[in-house]
C-alpha cells in the first residue's frame, strides 16, 4: 500500500525511497516490531485467563513439569504483527499472496489444534492425519495460486541445488512435458512446505529455541530472496532469477520483526508458548518462500537444526520398532536428549542457536560454490 508513495516523487523527492525493496523491508520489520510490542502484553494477559493444556507426561516424562501453566497460541502475536506490515510495504503479487496464504492457512490448522487442547485442558488436539491433510491442502492451494500466473508457470517446474549452475530438475533438461514436470514439482512443493512446518513444530520444545532458529533462517532466506529478485545479483551468483522475489524479502522482514516480539516474551523463562498456530504457520511460510525461489535444498542447509530435529524423531521411531523397544536417543526431539544428559535448557537453546547461525552461513556460502 505505502509503496505507492514512490509514485508521488514529483511532489516530494524522498518519496522515491519507497521504491527500494531494502527500505520497505526495513520499514516492514520495524513496523511489525512496534505493532507487536503495542498489543502483545495485553494479548498474553487474555490468553493467560484461558485453561491451559497439560504437557504430555507420556512424551516428556519429568520434563513436562518444567512447562507449568504458561499460555499457548503465542504464534498469533507474530501473525498479527507481520501481516499488516506485509500489506503496508510489499508490492502485491502472487508470490506474496502465496506466502501469506501458507502463513495464515497452516496457522489456522495449528490454531484449531491449539484451541482443542485449550478447550479440553489436555495435550489431545486434532488427529495427525487431519493435521497433515490440512497442511497439504494449504500447500497445494498455494502452489495452484502461483500456477495460475503464466509468468511463473514454467519456473515452478524447476528445482535447483545450491552447488549447481543449472537446475537439477526442469522441463527443458528432462525433455518431459511441462504438465508432467509441474505435477512432480507440485508434490515436491507440498512435501517441502508440510515437512518444514512439522519440523519447526518439533523444534518448539524449549523456551526461545524454535523462534531463535526461525529468526536466523528467516533472515537468511530474506537475503537470498532479495538476491534472487535482482537480475544482476542473480546473474553474478548464477542463481535462478525470479521476477518479484524481492518482495519476499519484505515478507521475511515482517516475519522477522514479529518474531522478535515473540522472542521478547518467549525467552527463558517464557511468558507464552508459540503453539501449533505459530510453529505450523512459520514453518509453512519458510517452506513456501524457499520453494518460490526454487531453492528448497538451500532451506535444508539453512534450516539444518529443523532437519536434525525431525530426523532424530524419525530415527528414534524406526529404531524403537526395529529393536522391539530400545531407544537410539535418551529422548526426542534431540534437544530433549541433551536435557536428559544434564545440559541446562538455556545452554541447549544457546548452542542450537549457534548451530543454526552456522547452517545459515553455510547456506549463503553454498551460493558461491558453483
Amino acid at each position: 500500500m505505502l509503496y505507492r508513495l514512490s509514485e508521488l516523487v514529483h511532489a516530494w523527492g524522498p518519496f522515491r525511497l519507497f521504491d527500494y525493496i531494502t527500505v520497505r523491508a526495513i520499514l516492514a520489520g520495524v513496523t511489525a516490531l512496534l505493532l507487536g510490542m503495542l498489543f502483545s502484553g495485553r494479548f498474553i494477559g487474555v490468553l493467560a485467563r484461558l485453561r491451559q493444556p497439560e504437557r504430555s507426561a507420556r512424551l516428556m516424562g519429568d520434563l513436562a513439569k518444567e512447562g507449568g501453566k504458561v499460555p499457548t497460541m503465542g504464534g498469533l502475536i507474530i501473525a498479527a504483527a507481520a501481516i499488516p506490515a506485509v500489506l503496508l510495504f510489499a508490492r502485491p503479487g502472487v508470490l506474496v499472496y502465496a506466502s501469506l496464504w501458507c502463513l495464515v492457512g497452516m496457522g489456522l490448522v495449528g490454531l484449531y489444534d491449539d484451541w482443542l487442547k485449550v478447550r479440553h485442558g489436555s495435550s489431545d488436539g486434532i488427529s495427525a492425519r487431519l493435521k497433515l491433510a490440512g497442511q497439504g491442502f494449504v500447500a497445494l492451494t498455494a502452489f495452484g495460486l502461483v500456477l495460475l500466473d503464466p509468468a511463473y508457470r514454467e519456473g515452478l517446474a524447476e528445482i535447483w541445488l545450491p552447488v549447481l549452475k543449472e537446475p537439477l530438475w526442469s522441463a527443458g533438461s528432462l525433455g518431459w512435458p511441462l504438465a508432467a514436470c509441474l505435477a512432480v514439482a507440485g508434490v515436491f512443493f507440498v512435501l517441502v512446505c508440510v515437512g518444514c512446518s512439522n519440523a519447526v513444530n518439533l523444534t518448539d520444545g524449549l523456551d526461545g529455541l524454535a523462534i531463535g532458529c526461525v529468526l536466523i533462517t528467516t533472515a537468511i532466506l530474506g537475503v537470498v530472496a532479495y538476491l534472487a529478485g535482482h537480475a544482476e545479483f542473480a546473474s553474478y551468483l548464477r542463481i535462478r532469477h525470479v521476477a518479484g522475489a524481492g518482495e519476499l524479502a519484505v515478507f521475511c522482514a515482517a516475519l522477522f520483526g514479529g518474531g522478535l516480539v515473540f522472542l521478547w516474551h518467549n525467552a527463558a523463562p517464557a511468558e507464552i508458548y508459540m503453539g501449533d498456530v505459530g510453529a505450523l504457520g512459520l514453518g509453512g511460510a519458510l517452506g513456501v518462500v524457499a520453494c518460490l525461489m526454487r531453492q528448497p535444498f538451500l532451506l535444508a542447509i539453512v534450516g539444518g537444526v529443523f532437519v536434525v530435529e525431525a530426523v532424530s524423531v524419525i530415527l528414534q521411531v524406526a529404531y524403537f520398532k526395529r529393536t522391539g523397544g530400545k531407544r537410539l536417543f535418551l529422548m526426542t526431539p534431540i534437544h530433549h536428549h541433551f536435557q536428559k544428559k544434564g545440559w541446562p535448557a538455556t545452554k541447549v537453546v544457546a548452542r542450537f542457536w549457534i548451530l543454526s547461525l552456522l547452517c545459515g552461513l553455510l547456506g549463503l556460502l553454498s551460493l558461491k560454490l558453483r
